[in-house]
């Protein structure tokens, strides 16, 4: 895992592709992978906080878990549902079907003051487009990630995942195969994009401006096409016993 240096802070409407290319030089067997923030950054996904005028449903959510209401009003625009609000904490599938804190919503590593980062509107989208401009001005065709911190159920700490995926094997589908024993696999799928994306960010110190890095050595599940992308990830509703 290579951290990606040098690269200035991305605005909105930002050439993110070309710049990462200037900076990673990455090449076609790699995966580059890129913080969500950043991603956002480029894609206008930072509102000022002085723009959102909440409603009452925001108000109340944010009087009982001591909230933000403008915070908590952003939350439910980029939410499907509430999946549950207990004790200071919104837990929210979003429009893009990823459950997590706030929908994504957030203000670390945003430079401009009292304003939020949103999660890309179609993460996969973005990650075919950087692909897609950093062959066009580099000619390699990396795998890229986009990633994001999520708590985890039944554990302490955050970990990256992948919210966003073009040209990698997001799962690596074990089952049907034999176990070293001889013992038929039933139930392994190895998530490549989510460790992929969780190796990268052991490079990626938040507090330095290192919004992405290199990981090299997965060229076997780099593929030419940019494939189903991470909402491949996503557990459909009748599997999952969760909700």
């Amino acid at each position: 895992m290579l951290a990606v240096a040098d690269l200035p802070e991305v605005e909105a409407g930002a050439g993110l592709g070309a710049m990462l290319a200037a900076a990673a030089d990455p090449g076609d067997g790699d995966v580059l992978v890129v913080s969500q923030k950043v991603v956002s950054k480029a894609e206008g996904r930072v509102v000022p906080l002085a723009e959102v005028e909440p409603g009452d449903r925001a108000r109340e959510l944010a009087a009982e878990h001591a909230k933000d209401p403008r915070v908590v009003e952003l939350v439910l625009r980029e939410s499907r549902r509430i999946v549950r609000a207990e004790r200071g904490v919104l837990i929210a599938e979003t429009n893009g079907g990823w459950v997590c804190a706030n929908a994504g919503v957030d203000a670390s590593n945003v430079a401009a003051t009292d304003a939020v980062a949103l999660l890309p509107e179609d993460a996969d989208a973005s990650a075919r487009r950087l692909r897609a401009e950093i062959e066009a001005v580099a000619g390699t065709r990396p795998a890229v990630v986009v990633a994001d911190s999520f708590g985890r159920p039944w554990r302490l700490g955050q970990a990256d995942v992948a919210i966003g995926c073009a040209g990698l094997v997001v799962l690596d589908d074990w089952r049907g195969r034999t176990d070293r024993d001889g013992r038929e696999l039933e139930a392994t799928e190895v998530a490549v994009a989510d460790q992929a994306a969780a190796a990268a960010d052991l490079v990626r110190d938040k507090d330095a401006g290192l919004p992405a890095a290199l990981v090299r050595g997965l060229d076997r599940f780099v593929t030419a096409e940019d494939g189903p992308g991470a909402t491949a990830i996503q557990r459909p509703a009748p599997e999952d016993l969760f909700r």
